[in-house]
């Protein structure tokens, strides 16, 4: 396509109905136009691409290659503007807030929970959509306005060339866990009590990782490391099971006892997770989204133990 030549979507559509009815004339029929005028805009479409898209073949018209690609994209692009026309005949599309987030593997999931509990309080109805994925995959869907928001546990890191920005939410001291059987056996003279204690922890990819192992080291303690886990659900799901204490925010005492049977052991003094919005504004303007940060302000992040 020459240099600064827009594609023309109707020059396009004609294409895509041409190739779907295999000759102009069904397709001039079908859209209730002059063969002649059908004719004329695929030879202007053809123009502007540079590319020949059909070729006869006896009666019939067949694609070119060029053709092939074009109608694979063109399948997706029709397909959208469907999608585009029911979602806005949706009656209660004007009354309907959608939030849009990606959550970071690493995020402790009753973090992520509690959080959007708090988008779900608005007066208004709120449509939901969560991904979870790597965090430098959402980075990348956030960038490309995929998503309206990245829920994670460290900002965007520096010299990134995305246009993207963080928001500290807030910071929660952890805390380890475990069934009351351990709790009870390691809570006496902790933390000194850990050494050969069994341990699980999420893996090194979690950000708050290296800070629980600088406080092992700091107090001289060498646990038992019997699990690690990329995925933080499973790791307080094996907590439960009892295979051994487990680090949680201190502030979700309450849930991890409910869900995961875990009982406070001791609070790893200094050794802090942080929560962060990541968006593409400066200044969040998304409803749902400031609901998250006046919960916030309300003291979500308070200590339970």
């Amino acid at each position: 396509m020459a240099k600064g030549t827009g594609l023309n979507y109707r020059h396009l559509y004609y294409f895509w109905v041409v190739a779907k009815e295999g000759s102009v004339t069904r397709a001039a029929e079908r859209l209730d136009v002059a063969v002649q005028t059908i004719s004329a805009q695929l030879t202007m479409l053809e123009q502007s691409l540079g590319k020949a898209l059909l070729a006869p073949q006896g009666r019939r018209l067949v694609l070119t290659e060029a053709g092939r690609v074009a109608l694979g994209i063109a399948d997706q692009i029709f397909l959208l503007g469907g999608q585009l026309v029911d979602a806005l005949a949706d009656s209660e599309i004007e009354h309907t807030v959608r939030l849009t987030v990606g959550i970071s593997d690493s995020l402790p999931k009753l973090i992520s929970a509690r959080l959007l509990e708090a988008a779900l309080s608005l007066p208004e109805k709120v449509k939901l959509v969560c991904y979870e994925d790597k965090f430098e995959s959402l980075l990348g869907d956030l960038s490309v306005h995929k998503l309206d928001v990245v829920l994670t546990d460290r900002p965007v890191p520096h010299g990134t060339t995305l246009r993207v920005f963080s928001h500290l939410l807030g910071e929660s001291e952890i805390s380890l866990f475990g069934v009351s059987e351990l709790a009870q056996k390691f809570r006496a003279s902790f933390p000194a009590s850990l050494t050969g204690a069994p341990i699980l922890l999420p893996t090194r990819n979690n950000a708050v990782r290296a800070r629980i192992d600088q406080w092992f080291e700091a107090n001289e303690v060498r646990p038992d490391i019997v699990g690690e886990f990329d995925d933080n659900a499973l790791l307080n799901t094996f907590g439960r099971s009892g295979l051994g204490l487990f680090p949680a925010p201190s502030a979700l005492a309450k849930d991890v006892l409910e869900q995961f049977s875990g009982v406070p052991v001791g609070e790893m003094t200094r050794v802090k997770e942080q929560f962060y919005a990541i968006s593409n504004e400066r200044k969040i303007k998304h409803p749902a989204i400031d609901a998250i940060l006046t919960a916030i302000d309300r003291g979500f992040f308070s200590k339970e133990i």
